[in-house]
């Protein structure tokens, strides 16, 4: 934008800090429930992580750069918000050569049962195996659709959540995800090294965590990949995960919310006063409501002085949980064509057309973890490879989809925010990358690196990015893709819930700042649960907050010059 529509301190009913998905999602209804909302970005367009980009130059491909699946996003929201946005679903759930023999691998093919059973003996599963995995995933789906709705209501106790569980017959899935590490009930169901990594993958995407730590993490990491819509079915956002953003930036911008970029904000100071940069220029505005979409460990700098680091500000927001570092590597390529296997009973399209696993047994899992902790790379390193373009080709011109090409998204495992540093980023940048790529020509029969697609400057395309990247990119902490550890999605028994931000589980320690983004209670991954749960909870306290120091003269009575 040109220029700032305000003056130097402007009113409003609300303010949002951070323009990513949830803080498009509480503006729209913040905005359609006739609020005057001001939201700020700091970067030059809305969306946060979950966009869509170039990713090189001179080549017509729209990557889902950071997040590219989309699970969390409850119909409801899309109905409400009016949004035009079109989810693919994968035939297959996931493809995972045996690291021991590369030409034999289990494909879980959501189509056919008959051949899923078939690719269970292949890999020489015992008898029975297909079965209890089957028969664990649905007693899973009977917990997950019992919580499954109450992300978007109040928040229950655990007491309450437990009921739930009972009534829909899921007393045993309670036990076994919520109340003992998830390792245990995995290694006690299933008896095949390949098989039990397959499962436990879900419990650590994005997360250092062992199968039986105790803090639990893990357990909560599981829970937030099979709860989507109760099923756990990730699906392909058409058009990239730009078209889900941007629809939520149409609809909040069409109900009349006002949204800067190239916008930073500097402070958020006491009494509903944010001050920011923009055009160079140093404005400020003021609001009843302050709606933090940026991670906990960010806000408290911006209520601190601003620049100080994390362990400097006094934890007002955040606890020790969203200090937690995240755990690793992402890479984007564009290749020619889809590389050959090394499994020759399986095509291609059928093993990059769901969740591609590489050296992600039980046992490699915990040998990665204990190498990371060591302060190594681990070798081999733990992959998932996404085909993007296999679901969805409308990312890719006209004249890729015809030659054939198609993108990979690699998401690194066990690579945590500790092995990073300023100094060597550029160096593990270069290190990573190249155990990503040879993890994954560990199951081909040719380099996928003869397979890259080169720009017209000569360069291939394939771009890494560390915690460190994604940290600086975005403004994730430590890299954390969650904004910080999860939460349950139910709170203690006995902790307060007094309020309607207690309620929704978006309070801090001011009652006129919310959270609205992934580091929300029931935040994390692309959902706009933390946006729609923020917004709730301001529309059910109605103008003010409680004990407000605005509550007696009102934002428009404040007169304060800009921020300097």
């Amino acid at each position: 934008m040109s220029s700032n529509p305000m003056s130097s301190t402007s009113a409003f009913d609300a303010i949002i800090v951070g323009g990513g998905h949830n803080g498009l999602a509480a503006a729209a209804y913040l905005a359609q429930a006739g609020r005057k909302v001001l939201l700020l970005e700091k970067l030059e367009h809305a969306g946060g992580a979950a966009v869509s980009a170039q990713a090189f130059d001179g080549v017509d491909a729209r990557l889902s750069r950071y997040s590219y699946l989309v699970s969390l996003l409850p119909q409801q929201i899309i109905d409400d918000l009016g949004l035009r946005i079109q989810l693919a679903r994968r035939r297959y759930s996931s493809y995972t050569p045996d690291p021991a023999d590369g030409s034999r691998a289990l494909l879980i093919d959501n189509g056919d049962d008959g051949a899923t059973a078939a690719s269970f003996a292949a890999i020489g599963a015992p008898p029975g195996e297909f079965r209890a995995f089957t028969d664990f995933y649905a007693r899973c789906r009977q917990l997950t659709e019992a919580l499954w709705p109450t992300m978007t209501a109040p928040l229950r106790t655990r007491s309450e959540a437990r009921a739930l569980a009972v009534q829909a017959g899921a007393e045993e899935a309670w036990e076994a995800m919520i109340e003992r590490p998830i390792g245990t009930v995995i290694a006690r169901e299933l008896q095949h090294d390949l098989v039990r990594g397959v499962v436990l993958t879900d419990a650590l995407i994005g997360t250092f965590a062992r199968a039986d730590d105790e803090d639990l993490q893990q357990n909560i990491c599981f829970l937030y990949h099979l709860i989507g819509g109760g099923t756990g079915d990730w699906d392909v956002p058409v058009g990239g995960m730009g078209a889900v953003s941007g629809e939520l930036e149409r609809a909040a911008r069409g109900a009349g919310a006002t949204i800067l970029t190239a916008a930073e904000v500097t402070a958020v100071r006491p009494g509903g006063l944010v001050s920011y940069r923009h055009d160079g220029s140093e404005h400020a505005a003021t609001a009843p409501w302050v709606l933090a979409n940026v991670a906990p460990v960010v806000l408290d700098r911006l209520r601190g002085s601003g620049s100080a680091p994390a362990a400097s500000v006094p934890p007002a927001t955040h606890n020790p949980n969203q200090l937690r570092e995240g755990a690793q590597v992402k890479v984007n390529l564009l290749l020619k064509r889809l590389p050959r296997l090394l499994d020759g009973n399986v095509s291609p399209e059928a093993a990059f057309g769901g969740t591609f696993h590489i050296n992600e047994t039980w046992s490699q899992f915990d040998a990665a973890y204990l190498a990371a902790a060591a302060g190594t790379i681990p070798d081999p390193l733990p992959c998932e490879i996404y085909c993007h373009s296999l679901t969805d080709p409308s990312i890719l011109s006209p004249e890729l989809q015809a030659a054939g090409a198609h993108t990979l998204t690699v998401f690194g495992l066990h690579v945590p925010d500790r092995l990073i540093t300023e100094d060597n980023n550029e160096e593990r940048r270069a290190e990573l990358q190249a155990a990503v790529l040879k993890s994954l020509n560990s199951v081909l029969a040719e380099p996928v690196e003869e397979l890259l697609l080169t720009g017209p400057d000569g360069r291939p395309c394939i771009e890494t990015k560390t915690t460190l990247d994604i940290e600086r990119a975005v403004g994730m902490p430590r890299g954390n893709i969650f904004h910080g550890g999860l939460d349950w999605p139910f709170v203690e028994d006995g902790a307060p819930l007094d309020t309607p931000a207690r309620r929704w589980g978006v309070a801090t320690d001011d009652p006129q700042i919310l959270l609205c983004g992934s580091g929300a209670r029931r935040g994390g991954a692309v959902s706009a649960i933390g946006g729609h749960n923020a917004a709730k909870a301001v529309l059910e306290s109605g103008p003010v907050a409680e004990s407000s120091p605005m509550a007696e003269s009102g934002p428009a009575a404040l007169s304060v010059p800009a921020a300097g």
